[in-house]
């Protein structure tokens, strides 16, 4: 399996800190933000990575990153989005690279308290459609900002919805989501939204509909580094006394 860390984005919402620097540089607690992706990334096991940026601080994640064999990485590549085309078109830049490999991407402001090594596992075992990892969420205000899933009876998700009104469970999707190399297909066939983006909502609910979706959820803390300023801090505050990417 091969990772792809997602770190483009205008970071309109961290501003006035994101007009000096990619907001996935700015640091959480003693080191830059996409460094935790990067760790999480390897801790799971997958270490042929590419890294997906825009925007013009782009070449200050190669000053950084080099070519990731600090990082235990053993082959770093890199993608450059020149506009701002969603999740879904930025994952699409990485098909070359991933090679009919099956791919686990992860948003770059994502922080976890726990390895998700299990998920790797479990997907490779899964063989082929896709597996996201879910985290508990009992507030409803912060449900309405994130992508929610709607379950049946069997607890399986029978759809995903994006900033829901009316949130369908108490779980949000985070930023990590392992797909089979059909996904570069199923991008695609896809319609820009109305805020014209491809959306990785509607990656997730092509496999919902085939019957191909599974989830686990995280263990421990999940936070959105990039949702605001107010989130920005809250993870600086638990990694600063909990730490991140545990074994």
């Amino acid at each position: 399996m091969r990772g792809v860390v997602l770190a483009g984005g205008s970071g309109t919402r961290l501003h006035p800190l994101t007009r000096i620097t990619n907001k996935h540089l700015l640091p959480i607690y003693d080191r830059p933000m996409i460094s935790y992706a990067i760790e999480a990334l390897v801790m799971a096991g997958i270490t042929e990575i590419m890294l997906v940026t825009g925007g013009t601080h782009a070449g200050e994640f190669l000053r950084l990153l080099g070519n990731g064999h600090d990082y235990g990485i053993d082959r770093l590549s890199y993608a450059y989005q020149d506009r701002p085309g969603g999740i879904a078109e930025a994952l699409g830049l990485a098909e070359r690279f991933a090679d009919d490999e099956p791919v686990l991407v992860m948003l770059g402001d994502n922080i976890v308290e726990q390895t998700f090594r299990s998920t790797v596992e479990s997907f490779t075992a899964q063989g082929s459609g896709a597996r996201i990892i879910l985290t508990e969420e009992e507030d409803p205000v912060h449900l309405r900002h994130l992508g929610v899933p709607e379950f049946d009876e069997a607890r399986r998700v029978i759809r995903i919805l994006e900033k829901p009104e009316e949130p369908p469970s108490h779980y949000a999707v985070t930023g990590i989501y392992c797909y089979s190399p059909d996904v570069f297909r199923i991008i695609g066939t896809l319609v820009p939204s109305g805020r014209g983006e491809l959306e990785i909502t509607d990656v997730n609910n092509w496999y919902v509909d085939q019957g191909s979706m599974e989830y686990d959820v995280l263990q421990g803390f999940w936070g959105d580094a990039g949702e605001s300023i107010d989130a920005y801090y809250a993870v600086n505050d638990f990694v600063r006394q909990n730490g991140a990417n545990k074994g």
